[in-house]
């Protein structure tokens, strides 16, 4: 009776410790962990670095893929206060002092300007940026008009622009806002 007792105890230690080596045990987490990362890309974003035509850093604009959305989160700094018209531009390019190499807004839709105009928007259109007295102002905006993280970095890139006046939401092609006070290329980030 105690023999028989003692192959159970050590066949059901052996069987325990059997099963907590098995390499079934062992390869469940690795397969789940892989499902996980293939479910949940990294996110897609691209930064702007802000510059001045004298050179000055003027802040930053951060473009992020949402889905099939693009949102931008504007920082900006050393800039006269009021309110200035903010704009993806459709080339990646910022050459000083007037910055013109930007191209136009965005418009892959080629859309009338302002987000008030009823025959739609630019892609690249923005609300009004408002500067406070000492210099600095935040914008967060997501995109319309046919705005896409793989169209806004293509293959020549786009640029994002803060103008020296308002935009009116209206006029195309630029909503009167003026010269262009700043300017920085998007790049992956």
């Amino acid at each position: 009776m105690r023999s028989i007792t003692m192959t159970a105890a050590i066949l059901t230690v052996t069987l325990t410790l059997a099963a907590c080596g098995s390499p079934e045990s062992e390869e469940a987490p690795a397969e789940d962990t892989a499902a996980t990362e293939t479910a949940t890309p990294a996110a897609m974003s691209a930064v702007a670095t802000l510059q001045t035509a004298d050179g000055q850093p003027a802040g930053t604009a951060t473009a992020t893929a949402s889905g099939d959305q693009v949102q931008i989160a504007l920082s900006v700094q050393n800039m006269t206060p009021g309110e200035h018209g903010v704009h993806v531009h459709m080339t990646g390019a910022c050459d000083a002092p007037k910055f013109t190499t930007a191209g136009g807004h965005w418009n892959p839709s080629e859309q009338m300007h302002g987000l008030e105009d009823p025959e739609g928007q630019h892609a690249g259109d923005m609300p009004n940026l408002v500067v406070a007295e000492d210099g600095t102002g935040s914008l967060e905006y997501t995109l319309a008009g046919g705005a896409t993280f793989e169209g806004m970095m293509d293959a020549d890139g786009s640029a994002f622009v803060v103008h020296a006046m308002r935009d009116d939401q209206m006029t195309d092609p630029s909503g009167d806002s003026g010269d262009r006070l700043a300017c920085g290329v998007f790049q992956a980030s």
